[in-house]
């Protein structure tokens, strides 16, 4: 029997550019900076929770304020860390829910936050969930099929899962391309809508292979330039 975690009202943050970071997604991070030693140092003796947040490139372009988060993120638990011999340390974080930024307490030593925890909406027509948890997976099948992609371990992983939020968190996290699409998966509470959102993103990622397929013609990839 798993013990119920309970949240604190603020966390630690991390603001990383072109992340997007997903309830149940297992994120290995490489902690090196002095900041999130120290941040580490902290979380491991207190409760090993930390946020990780995307960085929002919009109001980064802006320059005021300093690593602009993007307001929804997620909360997560250290699972497993190992320091090295040279202070660095490598860890593994799972993601445990969304929340929204409400307010940033401050940003040294390292950033702390406040949050809200973010449910997803209700599902109203489970048949319907179901079709397009199925659809994505064929979907994502034919990706599979017809790119080179190194990803197919993870496919097979994300395919078995039936919880359809389950399933589309983790996918995205492992297998949506677009850190925009992901940060917008991320953001969509309601699920019928996020994996309408996701299928859609696949069709287009299908597409744009075809179409490169179809102008590099009969190149090699290595050679591709030369067309």
């Amino acid at each position: 029997m798993e013990l119920e975690i309970v949240l604190p009202e603020e966390v630690p943050a991390m603001t990383l550019p072109n992340v997007a970071f997903f309830p149940q997604a297992m994120m290995p991070l490489h902690i090196f900076e002095p900041r999130y030693r120290e941040m580490l140092k902290d979380v491991l003796a207190r409760d090993r929770l930390f946020a990780v947040a995307g960085l929002d490139p919009r109001k980064a372009a802006q320059a005021t304020q300093f690593e602009p988060p993007h307001r929804v993120a997620t909360v997560g638990m250290i699972r497993a860390c190992q320091k090295n011999a040279d202070g660095t340390s490598d860890l593994l974080l799972q993601g445990l829910c969304r929340v929204e930024f409400t307010e940033i307490l401050a940003d040294t030593p390292y950033r702390r936050v406040r949050f809200r925890v973010l449910p997803s909406q209700p599902v109203g027509d489970a048949a319907a969930i179901e079709r397009l948890r199925a659809e994505i997976a064929r979907l994502l099948r034919l990706k599979m099929k017809i790119s080179a992609n190194s990803a197919r371990d993870l496919y097979e992983f994300v395919r078995q899962i039936e919880d359809p939020e389950m399933f589309v968190d983790l996918a995205a996290f492992s297998l949506c391309e677009s850190a925009r699409m992901k940060q917008k998966l991320l953001e969509t509470l309601d699920l019928r809508t996020r994996l309408e959102l996701f299928a859609g993103e696949i069709r287009h990622e299908l597409d744009q292979i075809k179409l490169r397929r179809r102008l590099q013609g009969s190149l090699p990839d290595d050679q591709i330039d030369a067309n």
